[in-house]
């Protein structure tokens, strides 16, 4: 059976699915309390936003390579961490509220980053070994 949806538009359906699927999975890993390891809330949840950021950039990059998606998402999570180091009354505002720890966080880590690198690596590879692949012979 062949679709007659775009590409394009294939590619965003899938990238919110998943997005639709790691926004849980993340704050079930961050909140719910059913006893995970500190090591697998704290991680585990900065893996969960990264990879998170990835297909939301996917989503609205839908015709790009994963390559791309991957190297924006890598800057893209490395200078929200960095603003981490901004001390300012408007980003700690924004702080202060449950949107802006989900996105912006508190404290700055290089592990946070290199989780943060891992996951984008991980859902680069599933991204173009699993979508992006079985998609283009497709076309």
């Amino acid at each position: 059976m062949t679709s007659t949806l775009p590409p394009s538009t294939r590619r965003r359906l899938t990238c919110l699915a998943i997005m639709l699927l790691l926004v849980p999975l993340g704050f079930i890993c961050r909140f719910a309390p059913i006893g995970l390891p500190y090591l697998i809330v704290k991680y585990g949840g900065s893996f969960l936003w990264a990879s998170t950021v990835y297909w939301f950039i996917g989503y609205f990059l839908a015709r790009q390579k994963p390559f791309l998606l991957a190297i924006l998402s890598l800057v893209v999570t490395a200078i929200i961490e960095f603003l981490k180091r901004v001390q300012s009354s408007t980003l700690e505002n924004i702080r202060n509220t449950f949107f802006g720890i989900m996105i912006l966080g508190r404290r700055f880590s290089y592990i946070d980053i290199a989780v943060y690198w891992i996951a984008i690596l991980c859902m680069l590879w599933l991204d173009h070994s699993a979508i992006h692949v079985r998609s283009a012979s497709k076309e």
